[in-house]
């Protein structure tokens, strides 16, 4: 299936899995049953905001419909800088994959966070998102993201190793270096 095709269609179950899991929660807390969203966070001992060493691994498994889920590395870390399961990102679609040229990525509710194999790990979602897949997104021209989503007058821009994506008032432009 067609990798754009494939994730609607993810973004449609996991919806829907969400109203069935918000509809059946109960107020036992203590009962372990698998229309609860579970969250385990590993972070090799150490304390939340503490730096790991070199090679430690952090992750985070979420219980979906699909099964356990992890998060982890770069991507664990921008996951978790924009809220983790509760942020803009929502629970994760997929486990995380290779892209193009050693990259990685991942695929969430509520975007994609890529990250090249030298590069820092950026969220491409919405409009944005939508124009770079049409233009071969990783594999395509514009490579991979070198910024998050930013503010610009009158809407978004994002830039990639290979050029610009603005959506200003509803309009989305491609530009190419």
């Amino acid at each position: 299936m067609h990798h754009f095709a494939r994730r609607t269609a993810g973004y449609t179950a996991l919806l829907a899995a969400a109203g069935l899991i918000v509809a059946g929660c109960s107020k036992d807390d203590n009962k372990n049953d698998n229309n609860a969203a579970a969250v385990t966070t590993s972070a090799a001992g150490m304390q939340h905001g503490e730096e790991r060493a070199s090679g430690a691994a952090e992750e985070t498994k979420i219980a979906t419909q699909a099964g356990d889920l992890t998060v982890s590395g770069a991507i664990f870390d921008k996951y978790v800088q924009n809220g983790g399961p509760t942020g803009a990102l929502g629970a994760p679609l997929e486990a995380q994959e290779s892209g193009p040229n050693e990259g990685r990525y991942q695929d969430f509710v509520g975007g994609t966070v890529y990250k090249a194999k030298d590069g820092e790990a950026h969220i491409v979602w919405g409009e944005i998102r939508k124009a770079w897949e049409e233009n071969g997104g990783a594999m395509g021209k514009l490579g991979y993201p070198t910024s998050d989503e930013k503010d610009i007058a009158g809407g978004k821009a994002s830039d990639f190793s290979g050029g610009t994506i603005t959506w200003v008032d509803g309009k989305t432009t491609v530009t190419m270096k």
